[in-house]
C-alpha cells in the first residue's frame, strides 16, 4: 500500500507527535489534581522518565498511547501497512523498552501504573478506578485491564 501523503508532509506529521503534555496525559493530571493528589512531572532521575510521579505513594504513572506502546487486543494498536518490518521492529522495541523501564522501577521500589489512551477515550467515567491502583496496587498495574471493547462494566 502506498502512503497517501508525500514524504515531506509525512515527516512533518510525525515530528508533530508530542511525547509529553499530550491530551490524555493532561486529562489524567487534571483529574488527579482535582482529587487532591500531588505529583511531579517527568522526573529525569527515574528510569523511563514517568509522566507522573506520586512520591507519597511511591508510584510512577505512565500514560501510554495504544499505538506506540502496543496495548494488547486494542483497536488502536494497529500496524501500518507500509514499511511493515520497520514498524514491527520499532514498535516491538518500544514494548521491550517499556518492560525494561518497569522492571528497573520495581527494582528501585516503585510501583508502576499504566493508563492506556483507549481507556481515557472510551471509559473516562471509570477513571476513579485508577486511584486504588496508585495507593495500594501491585508492582505493575494497568488501567483499563482490558481494552474498552472487551470490558464489561
Amino acid at each position: 500500500m502506498v502512503d497517501i501523503v508525500d514524504p515531506v508532509t509525512r515527516s512533518r506529521m510525525m515530528a508533530g507527535i508530542k511525547g509529553r503534555d499530550t491530551r490524555p496525559e493532561m486529562m489524567v493530571r487534571r483529574y488527579l489534581h482535582a482529587c487532591g493528589y500531588r505529583y511531579r512531572l517527568h522526573r529525569r532521575d527515574l528510569p523511563g522518565r514517568p509522566d507522573l510521579v506520586l512520591p507519597r505513594y511511591n508510584c510512577a504513572l505512565f500514560v501510554h498511547g495504544c499505538f506506540w506502546h502496543r496495548h494488547d487486543g486494542c483497536f488502536y494498536a494497529t500496524s501500518p501497512a507500509t514499511r511493515k518490518q520497520f514498524w514491527q521492529d520499532k514498535l516491538e522495541g518500544n514494548v521491550q523498552r517499556d518492560r525494561r523501564q518497569q522492571q528497573a522501577l520495581t527494582e528501585l521500589g516503585w510501583r508502576v501504573v499504566i493508563v492506556w489512551e483507549c481507556g481515557l477515550r472510551h471509559c473516562a467515567e471509570y477513571l476513579h478506578e485508577v486511584l486504588p491502583l496508585i495507593e495500594t496496587g501491585a508492582a505493575v498495574e494497568e488501567w483499563p485491564a482490558l481494552p474498552p471493547r472487551q470490558r464489561t462494566p
